[in-house]
């Protein structure tokens, strides 16, 4: 059966580049701590690494500190600190923080102290864009890094979270990109890899494709594959509001990331419409990806100020540069048909308790 994948936002399919530069990183035996030839070209390649990602950050090489995963990164940014959050951040960042940031219905984060805040710079569910203050202490720029050109200095922020898997890399690693002169405890000791902190043997493999596809991300940013990709997700939508008018479209009307739409379609359950676009080959989502595998309502909404008829109706779908036109126009034909029949029942159901208050009124 066919299948078309838009969910880029939970994880985005593996690109060439990055398969190629994992290949060549297997046969390469040495360890990267190793003095001898063997250890030195394993070094070669992780250094190779860290420098195609500092350029595609406008950062410097030593400003990248290579972990598992953007959770990781956020664990060593934010542990043994006092920070203030909103409830709109991933998982990742809350477990280590305050949620006492308010957010309005815009989805704009209020920050008082920016230098004991973390604060992302793209949502995941929405696609919401911060203005971020300067001296944040940590930005999650996981969502944001290979869709929109991205600078680290720019943010203004003490440290950055990024993952590889985000922008077509492999899964498993990610880095945490520190401000130079910034104090930062080690989680995990031992050999005193990635400059002290972060000890263990570096993931060569991981870190090797992590390199090639943020060269490559950034390469799909200059050339304007994003601008495409954000008018397949203007065409999606447009499409959504002939068929429901009541469909709302979370922060239309403010900046986002190119690639994303959440769509609240009250009293429809997301959850129901996932099932119902993966039975149609389709592969959506009802927001983040990293709750293993649970689908509830929709926290980053009910954050926003909405009800609870709107929370469990979200659902995310986001595009990415191997999304086609005919998969916008798959899409568009599966909602529309199980929306009608959704409908049906919905005004069914209506009648019925309409009738049922006429003879008992």
């Amino acid at each position: 059966m066919d299948r078309a994948y838009l969910d880029y936002n939970a994880s985005a399919p593996l690109r060439s580049e990055a398969r190629q530069a994992m290949v060549q990183a297997m046969d390469c035996v040495g360890n990267p701590s190793s003095v001898h030839a063997e250890g030195r070209a394993a070094k070669a390649i992780l250094e190779r690494a860290r420098e195609q990602i500092a350029q595609a950050l406008g950062a410097q090489g030593a400003d990248i500190i290579f972990t598992s995963g953007a959770t990781e990164a956020a664990g060593l940014a934010l542990h043994g600190r006092a920070f203030s959050c909103a409830d709109v951040e991933h998982e990742a960042v809350r477990a280590w923080c305050k949620t006492d940031l308010s957010i309005d219905k815009q989805g704009q984060i209020t920050v008082h102290e920016p230098e004991r805040s973390a604060v992302q710079l793209a949502n995941s569910e929405t696609g919401i864009l911060q203005t971020l203050p300067k001296g944040v202490a940590v930005c999650d720029m996981t969502q944001a890094f290979g869709k929109l050109p991205v600078a680290f200095n720019w943010t203004g922020a003490q440290m950055g979270l990024i993952s590889a898997h985000k922008i077509g890399g492999p899964k498993g690693i990610g880095a945490l990109v520190i401000k130079r002169g910034t104090e930062l405890a080690a989680q995990i000791k031992g050999g005193g890899q990635e400059m002290g902190r972060r000890s263990g043997t570096e993931n060569l493999v991981g870190i090797a494709g992590f390199g090639a596809a943020a060269e490559a991300a950034i390469r799909d940013v200059e050339q304007g594959v994003w601008a495409h990709v954000e008018k397949l997700r203007n065409i999606l939508e447009n499409s959504i509001e002939q068929i429901s008018a009541s469909t709302i479209f979370i922060g239309k009307s403010r900046p986002r990331l190119p690639n994303t739409t959440c769509m609240v379609t009250q009293g429809w359950k997301g959850e129901t419409q996932v099932m119902q676009m993966d039975l149609a080959g389709l592969a959506v989502s009802a927001g983040s990806a990293c709750s293993s595998g649970k689908v509830k309502e929709s926290r980053v909404l009910r954050a926003m100020g909405f009800g609870a008829s709107s929370t469990g109706s979200a659902l995310r779908v986001s595009l990415g540069p191997e999304t086609r036109q005919k998969d916008i126009d798959w899409l568009v034909e599966s909602w529309s048909k199980q929306y009608k029949k959704w409908a049906a029942r919905a005004m069914t159901a209506q009648n019925e308790q309409e009738t049922l208050n006429g003879n008992f009124g």
